[in-house]
């Protein structure tokens, strides 16, 4: 039996990819003021389609233009101009590179400065400081679970019409299907709410929606936490639930992260909780549990979070735990990473720990975001990224382009 690598193609039912390279979604706020993708967004994918990475997925496009997560979101709904998708699409080929949307609804956490008053599985404000940023949601009615259902349904069917190669669900991160998941968010006491099963209603009538709109033949995935990490949350032996049932009902694809904004450790940040040695060792965030899905699970798995070195992505690989590498900030610092973690064996990229030197607008400007939001633009601009671009380029950057939005908290 040949082991697997990085440069070994996957031919796994309807999924198709070059290598085992999965670039996993990032906000790239490069959405116009009608929420159609800038050109841009074309020559960003077209960028990293050209540097070989194998599956391209697409930072999160909104179902609902009125239900916006940050303010350079794109939206996919029969109010866009199709053909600037359609662009964006056809520029994302070189290589036999494959463009997958990212479909979301934020639920509860929108901005204040963008709702006064978002919907959510129930009225439960967002915590440890949080709800000073995002106002406190309303439940939403079953007609509006039904809509939303049906919201994801469409834009799926259209982003197959527009060229995508495929759907990835967002799932994770605390956004609505996650809240829906959660117990600490979804109190209802309906069928969406109460037990596991309940709770885990939404997300199979969305993949259900999705599938009828898209038909047998088109590939969708989901990404899905692990565990959100918090007291009261989503843990893993729910979570083992929910792949397994989605894995029954016939879903091509697995990305596996963790975590919320209230407790972020998809970003690596969950401070109260330091990454185990082992874990360090093997350097992805979230391997052990995909290692115990694995012995569950039909579909294909990628893992996202913290590999850095070809060494390791070859590794988690060989070991059969995942079937593909997700890779974010660091194809933001090197677009052709792929090609040249395919070709070394010895490769490794570290990522960038930008700062003004003041802790305080580091924080107010969310850099940790914003700069790496920044180095995109770059790349959607013809430029290079740029490894020791200023944290005050960033802030000045996020400020032209966000106006009064700048500063405004969008993340936890």
């Amino acid at each position: 039996m040949n082991v697997v690598t990085l440069g070994h193609s996957l031919d796994s039912g309807r999924i198709q990819s070059i290598n085992r390279v999965f670039k996993s979604a990032m906000s790239e706020q490069l959405g116009d003021k009608q929420h159609n993708p800038l050109p841009q967004q074309a020559k960003l994918y077209q960028t990293w389609a050209e540097g070989e990475v194998g599956i391209c997925v697409s930072g999160n496009v909104m179902i609902d233009r009125t239900a916006l997560g940050e303010p350079g979101n794109v939206v996919l709904d029969k109010h866009s101009d199709l053909t600037k998708f359609r662009h964006w699409a056809d520029s994302a080929r070189a290589n036999n590179s494959r463009l997958w949307m990212q479909l979301n609804h934020p639920g509860k956490q929108i901005p204040a400065v963008l709702s006064p008053e978002p919907v959510a599985p129930s009225a439960i404000s967002l915590g440890r400081g949080l709800e000073k940023s995002f106002n406190t949601p309303r439940a939403m009615t079953e007609a509006e679970i039904e809509q939303t259902i049906a919201d994801f349904a469409t834009s799926a069917k259209l982003a197959k019409e527009t060229g995508f190669a495929g759907i990835q669900i967002h799932g994770a991160h605390g956004y609505l299907v996650s809240q829906f998941l959660s117990p600490r968010h979804n109190q209802r006491d309906d069928k969406w709410g109460g037990n596991s099963d309940n709770r885990m209603r939404f997300v199979l009538a969305v993949y259900s929606a999705i599938r009828a709109a898209v038909g047998d033949d088109f590939p969708i995935g989901i990404k899905l936490n692990s565990a959100d990490f918090m007291k009261d949350g989503f843990d893993e032996t729910e979570s083992m639930a929910v792949l397994k049932a989605l894995d029954s009902g016939g879903i091509d694809l697995i990305e596996i992260s963790g975590g919320t904004y209230e407790s972020p450790s998809m970003m690596g940040a969950n401070k109260k909780a330091p990454v185990k040695a082992s874990t360090a060792k093997r350097e992805a965030y979230f391997l052990d549990y995909a290692e115990q899905a694995r012995q569950h699970l039909n579909c294909v798995l990628v893992v996202t979070g913290g590999f850095r070195s070809s060494k390791a992505m070859n590794q988690a690989l060989a070991s059969g735990a995942t079937d593909m590498i997700g890779l974010a900030r660091p194809l933001s610092l090197m677009p052709d990473l792929a090609k040249q973690a395919v070709a070394n064996d010895n490769f490794v990229i570290d990522v960038n720990n930008p700062t003004t030197g003041f802790k305080g607008l580091d924080a107010a400007a969310m850099l940790s975001i914003t700069w790496y939001e920044a180095q995109l633009r770059r790349i959607g601009r013809g430029r290079e990224p740029k490894y020791n671009l200023s944290g005050w380029y960033a802030v000045f950057d996020t400020f032209t382009r966000l106006g009064k939005f700048a500063f405004a908290k969008r993340r936890g």
